[in-house]
């Protein structure tokens, strides 16, 4: 066993991610596939979904500015299109995953840039209450990738579970590289989620715990 504590992304990885959705609103509305990505990653630290998730924009700025930003690029969407494909469906495999974690003791956290805090009701809820912690972008005023955020979620782990929980003790789960990188780079044992029977093939071996979805 090499992890002793897991801390999870959510949208790509609890969640279906939204890449999906994006691209099927690119395609409804005969927009270049791949924009709403590569306007996401243009000036990452300070275009509008970043000030958005760390909320130093509401809803109506960012439809503001992201709708601007496109237009920059030469191409007119609607924004409020872009959030209404953010709310993915749970992926069953993962969310059982999370609770055979928790079954076996080990200290779980949430590390999640949104855009707004998340309820704490329904079926969202319910897996929300299965994690030490919940760690997120639009409370804490720093997303991922910044190095802080990583930061906060093992200092809050530490806490929540009474001993230090170092990185090299975490696995970190992630469906984006550039989010992967810092977490990397702290000492933690990263796995890309591309596959999610994959991704949790991987992590069973990384804290010996069987995490098959069959």
């Amino acid at each position: 066993m090499t992890a002793r504590a897991v801390v999870f992304d959510l949208g790509g990885v609890l969640t279906e991610s939204p890449m999906v959705a994006f691209a099927a609103y690119e395609a409804e509305a005969g927009l270049p596939e791949g924009l709403i990505r590569r306007l996401n990653s243009t000036d990452p630290d300070t275009n509008a979904w970043a000030r958005y998730e760390r909320n130093e924009l509401d809803a109506a700025g960012f439809v503001d500015a992201f709708e601007a930003e496109a237009l920059a690029a030469g191409h007119r969407l609607d924004a409020s299109r872009v959030l209404a494909a953010l709310a993915g469906d749970l992926r069953p495999a993962m969310v059982a995953a999370v609770r055979r974690l928790r079954a076996a003791g080990l200290p779980l956290a949430l590390l999640s840039n949104n855009v707004a805090p998340m309820e704490r009701t329904g079926r969202l809820g319910e897996l929300l209450a299965l994690f030490d912690v919940v760690v997120e972008s639009s409370v804490e005023g720093v997303r991922k990738p910044e190095p802080e955020i990583y930061r906060r979620a093992l200092d809050r782990l530490s806490a929540a579970v009474g001993r230090p929980v170092a990185p090299h003790d975490c696995a970190y789960l992630d469906d984006l590289g550039i989010n992967l990188k810092p977490a990397r780079a702290m000492g933690m044992h990263t796995v890309k989620v591309v596959d999610p029977a994959a991704a949790l093939a991987e992590l069973s071996e990384l804290t010996g715990v069987p995490l098959d979805p069959s």
